[in-house]
């Protein structure tokens, strides 16, 4: 495998990284380390996005990133628009990274970091703001807490995040607790993404939406038309809710007819046939929101060719099949096709708000990082002082054997405290030690 440079390093914000495809290569005990020696240095995102990879790619990318996703240095989001392995290498124990296809980008300490505070915040998404990229992000790390990681779902058309309920699936051993800095990682995602949620203004728009806006391009207006939904999983609730509120009539085909029916009712709808043949009523438009693919017999597919309606494949890979995209020509959009169009840009005063959040973020984490490898001092240097002290305390009840309860007690605290305020300025010093240098002053004056 051969060597990848990565990106250069930059304060992280809203914004797109130039794209860098190649091999992130084998990663030797050096690596582990980092090229800059930042406590970032060690972190590793690979992205793979629908602009710039098509569908196809992206799950060959994700597929080869699943060997890796159990792993106690790795971590893998995987939704319809990106797949993207975050590693901290020296918890990969040497492990190879996957290639990254064509368009794939390689991003390193706060650069990698960064990039997950803006995919939080919903500013890297193709509907700006959106709301299921944090839902997203906590079910991936729910599902990556999980020892039964293999029971979450899929990702059919952005729905649950947690590709590794998927790639998982069938795998025996129980998936290792996550390595501190990826959990930390993520878990400060959750909080831009809540905060960047906070201060959005109007209502919140998703992936449907944009389906429906596509559809609707060829209608005066959608109010009392038909649409199919075809899906009854997360996205495909959104899209069936979202068709509902713009006045349009909702007609939903599910593998499940239960579940079909059920989201139906919700969305004041239908239900009908998955394969619904040449019973398919006349409609405006189909948004397809399935976790596999769709099953067009012959005579359905000959319906839908007739009808022309708008097709809106929200699923990665398409669950619609070849030949009936290609019989529909312009009137099919893949999930890709949406990612590449243009989308509204932030206004520029959340922009600001969100970018000096991805920044105080990515240094809150910088920082924490930075002390950590200050624990194993700091837990050496208080074993020792219990020790010497517990020692003393020892010595001197056994020479003073009549001391009252009341006063054994007080004695112990009374060497607590002392122990305490003796230990207090070492310990301020070694928490606060960047380059590791009182790390080792403090070793040695203590003698450890």
């Amino acid at each position: 495998m051969s060597g990848h440079p990565g990106t250069s390093a930059h304060r992280p914000g809203i914004g797109g990284h130039p794209d860098a495809s190649g091999h992130p290569g084998e990663l030797a005990p050096d690596d582990a380390i980092g090229r800059s020696g930042t406590p970032l240095s060690a972190l590793v995102a690979l992205t793979v996005h629908a602009r710039r990879v098509p569908s196809l790619e992206r799950e060959a990318f994700a597929a080869h990133a699943a060997a890796l996703a159990s792993a106690r240095g790795a971590i893998l989001l995987h939704t319809c628009h990106r797949v993207e392995l975050y590693a901290w290498l020296p918890s990969l124990a040497g492990a190879d990274l996957p290639d990254l296809p064509a368009g794939g980008m390689r991003l390193e300490g706060v650069e990698a970091a960064g990039h997950l505070f803006t995919v939080a915040a919903g500013m890297d998404s193709v509907v700006i703001g959106e709301d299921q990229i944090l839902h997203q992000l906590r079910d991936c790390l729910a599902a990556r807490h999980e020892h039964t990681a293999a029971t979450v779902g899929s990702c059919p058309a952005g729905g649950a995040a947690g590709a590794i309920g998927a790639t998982l699936a069938g795998r025996d051993a129980a998936v290792v607790p996550l390595d501190p800095v990826l959990e930390r990682l993520f878990q400060l995602s959750l909080h831009v993404g809540r905060q960047a949620h906070a201060w959005r203004d109007g209502a919140p728009r998703s992936l449907a939406d944009v389906a429906l806006d596509r559809i609707g391009r060829d209608h005066e207006t959608l109010d009392g038309r038909p649409i199919l939904v075809v899906g009854a999983g997360a996205m495909g609730r959104i899209a069936a809710l979202a068709t509902a509120r713009r006045g349009a009539r909702v007609l939903v085909a599910n593998r499940t007819e239960d579940r079909a029916t059920s989201l139906a009712h919700d969305a004041s709808g239908v239900a009908i046939p998955f394969a619904p043949g040449a019973d398919l009523p006349g409609v405006a438009g189909v948004i397809v929101a399935a976790g596999g693919p769709w099953p067009v017999d012959p005579v359905t597919a000959r319906r839908v060719r007739e009808l022309r309606p708008v097709v809106v494949d929200l699923s990665s890979p398409p669950a619609v099949p070849a030949d009936l995209q290609a019989a529909l020509g312009p009137d099919f959009i893949s999930v890709d096709d949406l990612a590449r169009a243009p989308e509204a840009k932030p206004h520029e005063r959340l922009r600001r708000r969100v970018d000096r959040l991805v920044v105080e973020t990515t240094d809150e984490l910088e920082a924490w990082a930075a002390t950590r490898g200050c624990v194993p001092a700091i837990r050496a240097i208080s074993d020792h002082a219990e020790a010497k002290r517990a020692a003393e305390l020892d010595r001197l009840l056994r020479r003073v054997p009549t001391l009252e309860p009341e006063v054994r007690d007080l004695v112990d605290e009374m060497s607590h405290r002392l122990v305490a305020g003796l230990l207090h300025g070492p310990l301020a010093a070694l928490r606060s030690d960047v380059d590791g240098e009182r790390d080792a002053l403090v070793r040695e004056l203590f003698g450890l």
